[in-house]
């Protein structure tokens, strides 16, 4: 479907960024870290205010790269969700055991399949060790000893003031800040010890799978010479992940020791990752960069797949036509691609040519077997092609997205069909589900309140707005 942004909400920095040094900087990234592992049983899309997007192409990809590692790991399938964040600088996350989070800098900058299945397979790491549980269980004891210590250090300054005495007030506030900088130290040597832990399980994954830990060595060597940068020119992944000099020298002899660290990514996955990466530049970048990472002497898939984006966003006579030609070409060389035939059915769209798109939509639909995003797409170009005769078939093809996928455009969609149906009570239900999605709990229990009052108690919709209507966020 194009790359669609998953969630409006104002994207909030989180796994470790640091404002400022010394304990003010140790502070700042606690604050952070706290909130982002205190948070963590809330829905991602949700809770976390993060701007992720979703695309069928990019989440098959790194669906295929995730499934042989989660399942070394114990984590089953289907259990652990690959979710794409909307930001240039390179990081990866966890905050749960539900979700690994990475960021579209991360998949543009990541030369190999190798690179960033290594990054995967850190964050199973953590995953699988119970990390983040582990985390906010020290987290939640730790607030309670920095109180005491304030509590502790706040009496000796009051003691200081009544006796006059300066030298009593100075060791006040020492404590008041160095306890807080003590529980800091603590927390942060865990936090490395876990970093550690994550590298040895990761590598058993690979090893598991019979891949090499090369790209996750190449990542950490690269993402090492940045620790004697300043925090402003630092990736957060950097921050969240510290690259220690021993760590890093024991990640170095097992990577190599290993059988298959000459292992190399297969010709066709490198094409996938290649036309992943052309896929975010036509999408997210300036066209003049991408015309400028992908000149016109480069007759590549990738090269031209993002040229032919490139063409359709400057816009201007020939714009729409000149990015179809491109797309049409990789269509007549690939025509078994879904993406392809997608991507057209995109571009018809955005240019208000919905009923040309169905046709491409339809195709990619085919090819992948039934994609939820896809479909969500094609309901989206029938509805706005105007014909209430394929009202009906829109409310399918939704009601079957919904299923595997709880898509908030797919419920925003569905909120249209049904009230154009004259089902007004199913389409504040489905508004309420898409709030909710969303984070915005306050208009979901309007429309959940709405809704329920002309609902079937008991009914499937009746029972799913109930559940908003009593829904209270974690403290």
């Amino acid at each position: 479907m194009g790359l669609r942004a998953a969630s409006d909400l104002a994207f909030k920095t989180l796994a470790g960024t640091v404002l400022g040094r010394g304990a003010a900087g140790r502070i700042a990234r606690a604050v952070s870290l706290a909130a982002v592992v205190l948070g963590a049983n809330v829905a991602p899309t949700m809770a976390q205010g993060l701007p992720l997007i979703r695309d069928t192409e990019i989440e098959d990809l790194l669906n295929d790269y995730a499934r042989p590692i989660f399942k070394a790991a114990g984590l089953g399938t289907g259990r652990v969700q690959m979710r794409i964040v909307k930001s240039d600088s390179f990081n990866a996350f966890v905050i749960d055991g539900r979700n690994v989070f990475i960021h579209t800098g991360t998949l543009m900058q990541a030369d190999t399949p190798n690179q960033v299945i290594g990054v995967i397979a850190h964050e199973a790491g953590h995953i699988a060790g119970g990390h983040m549980a582990a985390l906010r269980a020290r987290i939640a004891k730790d607030q309670t000893r920095a109180l005491l210590m304030q509590i502790l250090g706040i009496g000796i300054m009051v003691a200081g003031g009544v006796s006059g005495d300066s030298n009593v007030t100075g060791a006040g506030t020492g404590v008041l800040y160095g306890g807080s900088d003590m529980v800091m130290r603590s927390l942060l040597s865990e936090r490395r010890s876990q970093e550690s832990a994550a590298d040895q399980a990761g590598l058993s994954y690979l090893n598991a799978t019979q891949q090499s830990g090369r790209g996750m060595l190449e990542t950490f060597e690269r993402f090492a010479q940045q620790e004697y940068i300043s925090d402003t020119h630092k990736d957060p992944f950097v921050r969240s992940h510290p690259v220690a000099t021993d760590r890093l020298n024991q990640l170095r002899r097992l990577v190599t020791g290993s059988k298959y660290y000459s292992q190399s990514d297969t010709a066709e996955l490198q094409l996938r990752h290649d036309l992943m990466r052309a896929k975010l530049a036509g999408y997210l970048d300036p066209p003049a960069a991408v015309f400028n990472r992908y000149p016109v002497t480069d007759k590549s898939l990738p090269a031209r797949y993002a040229r032919g984006l490139a063409r359709f966003f400057r816009g201007g006579p020939g714009g729409l036509e000149g990015a179809l030609t491109e797309i049409d070409g990789l269509v007549r060389e690939r025509p078994n691609n879904p993406y392809f035939h997608e991507v057209k059915g995109d571009l018809l769209m955005r240019s208000g040519k919905s009923r040309e798109a169905i046709p491409h939509l339809r195709k990619a639909l085919q090819l992948t077997n039934g994609s939820s995003l896809i479909r969500v797409q094609l309901a989206a170009a029938i509805q706005n092609a105007g014909d209430k005769s394929g009202l009906a078939e829109s409310v399918s093809l939704l009601r079957k997205s919904l299923v595997e996928d709880k898509n908030p455009r797919a419920y925003r969609l569905l909120a249209t069909a049904y009230y154009n149906q004259g089902r007004r009570p199913q389409a504040d239900a489905m508004t309420a589900q898409a709030y909710f999605l969303e984070g915005n709990l306050q208009q979901a229990q309007i429309f959940a309140k709405r809704a329920q009052s002309q609902l079937k108690p008991g009914s499937p919709e009746w029972i799913q707005n109930d559940d908003i209507l009593t829904y209270k966020p974690p403290a």
